[in-house]
């Protein structure tokens, strides 16, 4: 073995597993390649380290400076090889491309990325090497306490709802606040703001330059934006107003395209989570929006942007850009936290997720999560431990749709999971897995 293989020794004996680990356990041993993507952080190259045999470090300069001298030595070793940050050296996407086509077999290849190059590669892939999106930890891999599964919700069976937690608003702020990125939760609160702030420094200074290959004329615009995008979380705010969210009290307005080549940089860098607006196939519904609703990588991100503490969240206190919302902002980072866990919980189940909002706004369901087949199960998130009477939306819809509808959830912060008299289902957000 020469300096160029780093060889995984067995599995990291501190390394938690994640929900992705079973996607890639099922599918290592059928597919010839894998990508696992996200942002920075999220625990991309660890996972994939678990089953490597061999590693090449393209975020190392020396070996990126190998590979970019001799691109086929990237193919060279014991397999699975993994290939990390691929995207420091783009041509990385078509070599793997075409090994998979010259008949590489199952589990020759993972690669991670923490951004989409630009250019993008000149193939896609598809067809070649299937994507997995690595998020930051959901609340079942943070806490382990999970007693209801997305996966039965799917089945429309509507079995028993049952499970009881301590967690309660305030540790669900704490939650907010800690970060789903592993490398942050065992820090202390300080330490853990520093951290933060310094990733978000890094995103704007080094990952969107490097990674992304793309070139920032204004640090500072850019950090704004994403102040913008944070104080937007759980919106369908327009472009016009994060625009004037992004440049309040500046005396000019970035133009329409300066301000798209922010949101793709963002969006290159993994950094936003957009939840699209969910249309569905035959439609029976009138009138939907199609505005895709904001969410970053991570709520703690929006947080630390938004200059968001524990004693402000709690109290109702709102800093930074103004957007207009529904509630407060501990309600909208509530909602972030459990999308990031839904999102999830969905990938393993082959579902999809979106939102509902109809153009005029008098019908709003905060999550569809929807199966290949057509079927959904509709989730309203609130911030509250009692949700009486609170399900006008859920109703709605089911009447809309009819045996469409396998299940109705309500997302909360209570301490007891239990279907009501009218079929809905009450789930502390802590006690949902997949």
């Amino acid at each position: 073995m020469t300096f160029w293989y780093l060889t995984a020794m067995g599995p990291l004996a501190d390394y938690q597993r994640r929900i992705v680990d079973d996607d890639l356990d099922e599918l290592l041993g059928d597919l010839p390649a894998i990508a696992l993507e996200g942002p920075k952080g999220v625990g991309k190259t660890r996972t994939a380290l678990q089953r490597a045999n061999t590693v090449h470090r393209l975020d190392d300069p020396d070996e990126l400076a190998i590979a970019e001298a001799d691109p086929a030595r990237l193919l060279e070793g014991e397999r699975p090889i993994l290939i990390d940050e691929w995207q420091r050296l783009p041509q990385t996407w078509d070599l793997v491309r075409r090994a998979v086509d010259d008949g590489a077999p199952p589990g020759s290849f993972l690669l991670t990325g923490s951004a989409l190059p630009d250019p993008p590669p000149t193939h896609s892939g598809a067809g070649r090497i299937v994507t997995l999106r690595m998020r930051p930890l959901a609340m079942s891999e943070r806490l382990q306490t999970a007693t209801v599964s997305l996966g039965e919700l799917l089945s429309g069976d509507h079995g028993p709802v049952i499970g009881t937690t301590d967690l309660a608003l305030a540790g669900y702020t704490e939650e907010i606040l800690a970060s789903g990125l592993p490398g942050l939760r065992s820090l202390s609160e300080r330490a853990r703001r520093l951290q933060l702030d310094g990733y978000l420094d890094r995103v704007v200074d080094r990952d969107i330059p490097d990674d992304a290959g793309v070139i920032i004329r204004s640090p500072a615009a850019l950090r704004r934006w994403m102040a913008a995008y944070a104080a937007a979380s759980s919106t369908t705010a327009t472009f016009e107003k994060l625009r004037d969210a992004a440049s309040a009290g500046h005396e000019h307005k970035p133009s329409k395209n300066a301000s798209h080549a922010y949101r793709d940089a963002l969006a290159r860098v993994w950094m936003l989570d957009e939840v699209p607006a969910w249309i569905p196939s035959n439609n029976r519904l009138r009138e939907l929006g199609q505005a895709p609703k904001h969410q970053l990588a991570d709520p703690a991100l929006a947080a630390q942007l938004l200059g968001a503490q524990a004693s402000t969240l709690l109290t109702g206190q709102s800093s930074g850009p103004s957007i207009a919302r529904d509630g407060t902002l501990l309600g909208a980072l509530f909602e972030s936290l459990a999308t990031q866990s839904v999102q999830v919980y969905a990938a393993r189940c082959e579902a999809k997720v979106g939102h509902l909002r109809t153009a005029r706004g008098r019908h709003e369901v905060d999550l569809i999560v929807e199966r290949a087949d057509g079927g959904v199960v509709a989730m309203e998130v609130k911030l509250a431990r009692s949700v009486a009477g609170d399900a006008k939306h859920l109703t709605w819809l089911e009447q809309k749709l009819g045996d469409r509808v396998l299940d109705r959830v309500i997302l909360t912060t209570g301490p007891e999971a239990y279907r009501r008299q009218d079929g809905i289902a009450v789930v502390p957000l802590a006690l949902l897995g997949p």
